[in-house]
């Protein structure tokens, strides 16, 4: 990763407007207990340094698959009151919105962690709910989850945009211009991204894809590294040109 950082800040250089810090977070999944530390990361670093203006970058799933997604929802929405938060969407609220509309789509969501939300809402189904337990289960949820929660998730963006990075849950499509991606890709994109190394036109900062370690390219930086399975949340802070993955 070292060599990587060298390469991109001694020939590309996108950079940050002077003064800003961000800090990136992607891929939570549900890790309370993970964001709680990194949250007291960005703190204690904020405190010690004090730049002229931090922003956090929170790039989706923030559900499913770990054991607590209503604390970490709860812990978000905390942070997102001190107003120099952004929060993406990410494809497992997506699923979530879907199944909310359609409630068949159940057994899917069961399939990517869904389970696991409903139990941190003090709920519990089989693993295969009928057509009806489907219906009263996304009920259910709806009930439990508080309003606050329900709002957070209603209004995540799909993008955010500073100095010359772009933060995406997924990834962009290649040979579209940024202005002009589809939410499909930026929530579900994967091999055309992943494998293209050509120049996006901004710095791609994205999440999705599980990695053992974050990867700093030359036109993109991974931060997904599996938290829910690996223990592994990773925290990307950036100024000025210079990226730091902890």
């Amino acid at each position: 990763m070292l060599s990587a950082l060298r390469q991109l800040t001694s020939t590309t250089k996108p950079r940050l407007p002077d003064g800003i810090r961000i800090y990136a977070i992607s891929d939570i999944h549900g890790c309370a207990h993970l964001l709680k530390e990194m949250l007291e990361v960005i703190d204690a670093d904020i405190a010690r340094s004090r730049p002229h203006r931090a922003v956090e970058v929170y790039m989706g799933d923030y559900i499913d698959r770990g054991p607590d997604t209503r604390h970490t929802l709860d812990l978000l929405i905390e942070r997102a009151r001190r107003g120099n938060a952004v929060f993406l969407k990410g494809n497992h609220e997506a699923i979530l919105a879907n199944v909310a509309r359609d409630p068949s789509r159940v057994p899917d969501w069961f399939r990517i962690g869904g389970l696991q939300t409903l139990m941190s809402y003090g709920l519990s189904a089989s693993r295969n709910p009928h057509e009806e337990e489907q219906r009263t289960l996304i009920k259910a949820l709806a009930a439990a989850m508080p309003p606050l929660h329900r709002a957070f998730l209603d209004r995540l963006r799909l993008t955010f945009t500073c100095g010359d990075f772009f933060f995406v849950h997924a990834g962009v499509r290649p040979g579209t211009p940024l202005s002009e991606q589809r939410e499909q890709d930026l929530l579900w994109i994967r091999d055309e991204f992943l494998r293209s190394k050509k120049n996006f036109g901004k710095y791609i900062v994205h999440g999705h894809t599980p990695v053992r370690t974050a990867e700093i390219l030359p036109n993109r930086a991974n931060i997904d590294t599996g938290a829910y399975a690996t223990g592994n949340l990773t925290l990307l802070s950036i100024q000025g040109s210079r990226l730091v993955a902890l």
